[in-house]
């Protein structure tokens, strides 16, 4: 009875000290708690401090997206914020060179002030606040368009220009387009007159455009530029982006007539000058056709070699230099310049040349009073040389700006759109 007691002590005692024990270990526990409130709570604050920043109601997008390649240096880089402000952008290379940009009035958008550089990568930092001044950030990387991957078209003439009435509106493309009719949608020619401007593909690499008739005197031409991101050819994409205007000067076209050996000068229908001249020989026919004058050289140096007349040894068959007054009228070579070797008896009397016009120098070069200086001074870019009666063939529409050769139902035919 005695033992049995102690026994049931023991047990109760050994209950109560396990309780202690556990409630010791609770209360360490408890303790520890107690101890870190402070801590805790404030650790707390942090957390929902960054959770209410990143909360933000401010919604930044960037563009192109992350990662992208084959990016247009025109329109692809641009950040805009939603339900907020911007209140900081950089962009910069891969090098960290700057790239200038401006936030838009309202704050709402940003944009980079230059046109980019293919094959380049840039990184786009942006920042914003919501209307509570909880700030919202992102960024991006991308990669603009390759050159390999990438089409422009070189055209002529110049922006600003005042050209003559015969001149077309030339595009040559460096790389070859299979998309013609995209490409060409992405092209306007308009002019002031409301005349109807067509385009003419000759092949995959040239567009030209102009009316059934020559440019109206005095009329403006304003060609337009809207391709980029158009798919020329497959993965290939055009980067332009740009409007250039030029005015049509005079109205002078001259009239060459071979067998007369004369050529006459007219600006707006009157013959204003009559001037004699020396065509190709019967040997080396000068080409037949309505040509435009391409590119104006005070001097030059006419080699033979270069377009095919050469002797024996190969040499060209002439090599002279410091040709005056020369004015380019085709691709393959055809001149019209002056002459200073030749004897005065041979202009209006004889075709001596090799396919070129001559026209008396033999003054000087340097003599404003010459034949060949007159019409050099009177003329510009685009001017029209009507060539007739050589016994040659018309020259080729495409060899030069001389696709007035072709009639213009031919011309339509060569429209994609």
């Amino acid at each position: 009875m005695t033992n049995s007691k102690r026994r049931r002590g023991l047990s109760v005692a050994s209950a109560l000290l396990g309780g202690v024990l556990v409630l010791s270990a609770c209360s360490g526990s408890d303790g520890d708690n107690a101890s870190g409130s402070d801590g805790g709570d404030s650790s707390q604050a942090k957390v929902d401090e960054a959770a209410a920043k990143k909360n933000s109601e401010a919604e930044i997008e960037i563009t192109p997206k992350d990662g992208s390649d084959n990016a247009s240096i025109n329109n692809s880089a641009k950040v805009t914020v939603s339900k907020g402000t911007l209140t900081e952008v950089t962009m910069t290379t891969t090098d960290g060179t700057a790239v200038e940009g401006e936030i838009s009035a309202d704050k709402k958008s940003w944009a980079p002030s230059v046109q980019l550089e293919r094959s380049t990568s840039y990184k786009i930092t942006a920042a914003a606040a919501d209307s509570e001044g909880r700030e919202a950030h992102e960024n991006a990387s991308f990669t603009t368009v390759s050159p390999a991957n990438s089409f422009i078209g070189n055209f002529t003439p110049e922006d600003g220009s005042t050209v003559g009435v015969g001149m077309p509106v030339s595009i040559n493309f460096d790389k070859a387009i299979t998309n013609k009719a995209d490409v060409q949608k992405g092209i306007t020619v308009s002019t002031s007159s409301g005349q109807e401007v067509v385009g003419h593909w000759f092949n995959a690499n040239r567009l030209d455009f102009r009316p059934e008739d020559y440019w109206q005197e005095g009329s403006t031409v304003t060609l337009k530029l809207a391709l980029d991101g158009v798919e020329g050819a497959e993965g290939v994409y055009g980067v332009q982006q740009k409007t250039v205007s030029f005015t049509i000067g005079r109205n002078q076209v001259s009239i060459v007539d071979a067998k007369t050996k004369t050529m006459k000068v007219m600006q707006d229908g009157k013959v204003v000058k009559t001037i004699p001249i020396s065509a190709g020989s019967p040997e080396n026919k000068t080409y037949a056709g309505i040509m435009v004058m391409s590119e104006k050289f005070k001097e030059t140096r006419m080699n033979g070699a270069t377009v095919g007349f050469t002797d024996d040894d190969g040499k060209g068959e002439y090599d002279i230099k410091d040709v005056p007054h020369a004015i380019r009228l085709t691709t393959s070579g055809t001149f019209i310049h002056g002459n200073y070797w030749g004897a005065d008896s041979v202009f209006g009397n004889v075709n001596t040349s090799h396919g070129c016009v001559g026209l008396n120098d033999t003054k000087g070069a340097n003599d404003p009073d010459t034949e060949g200086a007159w019409f050099y001074n009177n003329s510009i870019v685009g001017d029209v040389v009507d060539i007739r009666n050589t016994g040659d063939k018309t020259v080729a529409p495409d060899n030069g700006l001389n696709g007035w050769n072709l009639s213009w139902a031919e011309w339509k035919a060569g429209s994609e759109v």
